[in-house]
């Protein structure tokens, strides 16, 4: 049975993003958009991965990554700006469990990625229709890489003493590891030492299986992939809540 402390934390965190939904949903739209219009513009001509136009190549890497940086930032962002202001302590006061409390924001964090993802999918559908080929891969790598990113937002956020450790965490790891996954490339078209440094990545094999979501072409098994992804959110959820659950940099 769903608890009314979890739904109302729930309901709370997906109303945040929501009521200012210019910042959170649309101009992550507006930056994919550009993106695509600025690459597709220079290379659509030049180049063809696995067979297909570049810029059809592009769409499904943009929504993903879209899908991954705001599912971050929903539960980081929510997180610092609590704490900062002093009115966590009111959440942790409440009688919501560790548990709770993750699914609360991880799930919120879930839905703002996907909504940003849709979003992004929609508006760039009128450059390049892409193909479903197999649309239970696209939702699965969506939900399991917009929860595997809304764990490390909560460990950031709880990390986090102010604002611009934050923006350090999420600008020296969360962007790199987005931008070098294979979103405007195939890691086929490397060189070899990069090739194994890409496959170090985890955000490549959300980003593999996701496209081969639409294409059936992918540079790994979507297995492969989805083993990987798994198996690191796993590992994600664990660390997440054994802070959560000790109450690190909460309770003190």
């Amino acid at each position: 049975m769903v608890s009314s402390g979890f739904s109302t934390l729930f309901y709370k965190e997906v109303l945040r993003f929501w009521k200012v939904s210019a910042q959170t949903i649309a101009a992550p739209v507006l930056t994919a958009m550009l993106y695509l219009l600025i690459f597709s513009q220079v290379l659509e001509d030049h180049v063809k991965v696995h067979g297909l136009p570049y810029t059809v190549f592009l769409i499904p890497g943009l929504v993903m990554m879209s899908v991954l940086q705001n599912a971050f930032a929903n539960a980081s962002s929510s997180l610092i700006q609590s704490r900062v202001t002093g009115n966590l302590v009111f959440v942790l006061l409440a009688p919501i469990s560790h548990r709770e409390f993750f699914a609360a924001y991880v799930l919120a964090s879930v839905v703002r990625g996907l909504v940003v993802g849709m979003g992004v999918l929609l508006f760039t559908a009128g450059f390049a229709s892409p193909s479903f080929a197999e649309p239970g891969w696209i939702l699965a790598f969506a939900v399991i890489g917009a929860a595997l990113m809304g764990s490390l937002g909560v460990i950031a956020g709880i990390w986090a003493d102010k604002f611009d450790q934050l923006a350090a965490f999420q600008n020296f790891l969360i962007m790199p590891l987005t931008f070098l996954s294979g979103v405007f490339y195939s890691i086929a078209s490397l060189p070899p030492f990069w090739q194994q440094v890409s496959r170090w990545n985890p955000v490549f094999y959300m980003i593999d299986g996701f496209r081969f979501g639409f294409f059936g072409l992918a540079d790994h098994s979507p297995w492969l992939s989805f083993t990987v992804a798994a198996g690191c959110l796993i590992i994600m959820m664990a660390v997440t809540l054994s802070l959560l659950k000790r109450g690190y940099k909460l309770r003190t």
